[in-house]
């Protein structure tokens, strides 16, 4: 077979196969002749003639992120930096604006992103930058919504994925949050002392109640026994204040027995002979007395004077 046959048959078999191209799923082709715009090439294959067809670009139409990293101060004067992640992909009816319309779509979004960036947040302060980021989200996909979608870009979600203050004010806010959260301790532990003191008062107060009831109740039955005592005695010819004197004797002398059979006690006793109990008993029967007589006193001083006030009453009537 004549060599150039041959060589014509694999020039045109290698031109055949490079007319031939495939596009790939979620891709668009761009094919232009003479280098003007001819067509668009959806997945599947295709042909292109040589010499006069050529692909130009490929448009990728799955969701595509970019990060954008923004500096910007609050309406606090607290500067901090942002991360900005935009989910933005390409419409396919606007394949042709986005692959002619733009030199460099993601140089594009960051400009928009900065701009709404540093157009919002100045306007926050630093804690509402955390609360409101959202908002701040939103912002951005609705700006970059209006001006991207001119181009062939569709904005699918904008997140405002970190925010970081500078340090020291990191530093100064968990101080804060701190001295919050120990004003907040502080305050509880001051409830809990109050209610261990008034539980602890009312325990008192019901013990001193329940000591009084009991020293009420031996004071009744010392009270008891002394006018048993006094009743025997006077059975016996003894009359009443020799009974009391002799009781209060013999009351003395065993409590000075008490005292020395106990040898840990603390007490003082005065005073510390039988005279002096018994002019005690003396001293305090005629103090019973006289206070006895001055009511008496008193009452009669008071009818007279009610008396009198009843007779000039009677005498103005008249």
């Amino acid at each position: 077979m004549d060599p150039i046959f041959v060589a014509l048959g694999v020039f045109i078999l290698l031109l055949v196969l490079s007319s031939l191209f495939t596009v790939k799923q979620q891709t668009i082709a761009i094919l232009e002749r003479f280098g003007k715009f001819h067509s668009l090439k959806t997945p599947g294959l295709h042909f292109k003639f040589p010499i006069l067809d050529r692909i130009s670009g490929k448009i990728n139409l799955k969701i595509q992120q970019l990060d954008v990293l923004v500096e910007t101060k609050t309406f606090d004067d607290v500067f901090v930096k942002m991360k900005v992640s935009v989910q933005y992909r390409i419409l396919q009816d606007s394949v042709y604006d986005a692959f002619y319309k733009l030199q460099n779509p993601q140089d594009q979004i960051t400009s928009y992103v900065f701009d709404t960036v540093r157009a919002e947040v100045p306007k926050m302060k630093l804690d509402d930058v955390f609360v409101r980021k959202d908002d701040i989200a939103n912002a951005i996909k609705r700006e970059l919504g209006e001006a991207m979608n001119d181009y062939g870009y569709g904005i699918v979600k904008a997140l405002v994925t970190d925010i970081d203050p500078d340090e020291e004010v990191k530093i100064s806010m968990n101080r804060i949050n701190a001295s919050e959260r120990e004003k907040i301790a502080a305050e509880y532990e001051g409830e809990a002392e109050r209610i261990r003191i008034v539980a602890k008062a009312k325990a008192e107060a019901e013990s001193k109640r329940l000591q009084g009831q009991g020293i009420a109740d031996q004071r009744r039955e010392i009270a008891k026994g002394l006018e048993d005592s006094v009743e025997i005695l006077n059975k016996v010819g003894i009359n009443s204040q020799e009974a009391s004197a002799l009781i209060v004797i013999t009351q003395h002398y065993d409590t000075l027995q008490a005292v020395g059979e106990s040898t840990n006690s603390n007490l003082i006793l005065l005073p510390n002979n039988p005279s002096s109990a018994s002019n005690m008993l003396t001293d305090m029967t005629a103090s019973f007395i006289a206070s006895q007589q001055m009511g008496e006193q008193l009452t009669l001083d008071k009818e007279k004077q009610q008396e009198l006030e009843l007779k000039e009453v009677s005498k103005k009537r008249r």
